[in-house]
């Protein structure tokens, strides 16, 4: 349904006019044929019709595009009273305002805040009734801190109340404890499953580092015997080198006595010696170790 057209101020042009409800147009649509309805009554129209109610031409929903922009110009700057006038408001404004004036109008009537509250009250009326509603609601004068409607006066008893709020907060932390308990023993199991684990692997790196420490262990004993062979070889062959030495020497000394000696059978039997020495070293038998 459109705009009363009474509440309008001054002349309204017949094509701000819905063809339907015969009112200023409200939410306008617009069909092919150029004839303007509201978006209600157009839709209402169409469930039980398939033509424009105007020329009877075919029409359909999807065939319906918004107002001309001239026509929807028009429309925005009719004035307009606010629909509280019958209850005092006297606001008189451009018709894309007023409802953003009616949802603040002081006159406007609204429904009491207060919960079981059937009335509704002006706007500019809503503290005064608030302050003598029956339903409003209050602490209780006798201290229990317990919240009453007006209503509820006669029927409310402070030990009554006490015990039954008492109940429910022990009935809320029982469940809350139940909660941490159930919380605390799924982290708990969480936890010892991870150590578990954990023990698990710092087990088998354990065994792990013992079995590379053994072979480590054998490696240095190896190492160390075919060290010792080594300096045994060493020492051997540094002890031929010096006999080797010392028999070159001789040989050396032999043959400068040898220059000035005229017998024979002395520079035979020196010689012969020095042979047998060495004959004897390159005969001694020698171990090779390879590391």
């Amino acid at each position: 349904m459109g705009y009363d057209i009474e509440r309008f101020v001054g002349y309204v042009n017949d094509g701000l006019l819905c063809c339907i409800c015969r009112d200023v147009l409200e939410n306008p649509l617009q069909a092919p044929c150029e004839h303007a309805y509201c978006t209600s009554c157009i839709h209402g129209w169409l469930v039980h019709h398939h033509n424009c109610p105007e020329d009877r031409q075919a029409l359909d929903l999807s065939m319906l595009r918004p107002l001309f922009r001239y026509m929807r110009n028009d429309l925005n700057r009719l004035q307009i009273r606010c629909r509280n006038r019958e209850h005092g408001c006297e606001m008189v404004c451009s018709l894309e305002s007023v409802d953003r004036h009616e949802r603040e109008c002081e006159y406007s009537r609204i429904p009491c805040t207060n919960a079981s509250c059937p009335m509704l009250v002006e706007r500019r009326h809503l503290e005064a009734h608030l302050a003598v509603c029956e339903y409003r609601s209050r602490e209780c004068l006798n201290g229990c801190g317990y919240t009453i409607l007006n209503a509820d006066d006669t029927h409310h008893n402070c030990v009554a109340e006490l015990r039954t709020e008492l109940e429910l907060l022990r009935s809320e932390m029982i469940c809350k404890v139940e909660e941490v308990r159930h919380e605390m023993e799924s982290r708990l199991d969480s936890q010892r499953r991870h150590m578990v684990q954990k023990e698990s692997l710092l087990k088998n790196e354990i065994e792990e580092l013992k079995s590379q420490m053994s072979r480590v262990m054998s490696d240095v004993r190896t190492l160390l015997a075919a060290e010792r062979l080594h300096r045994q070889d060493l020492e051997q062959a540094e002890l031929e080198k010096r006999e080797l030495m010392e028999l070159l020497k001789s040989l050396q000394r032999d043959g400068r006595a040898g220059s000035n000696v005229t017998e024979g059978g002395i520079r035979k039997t020196s010689g012969t010696r020095t042979l047998a020495r060495l004959d004897s070293i390159k005969r001694k038998p020698r171990e090779v170790t390879v590391i």
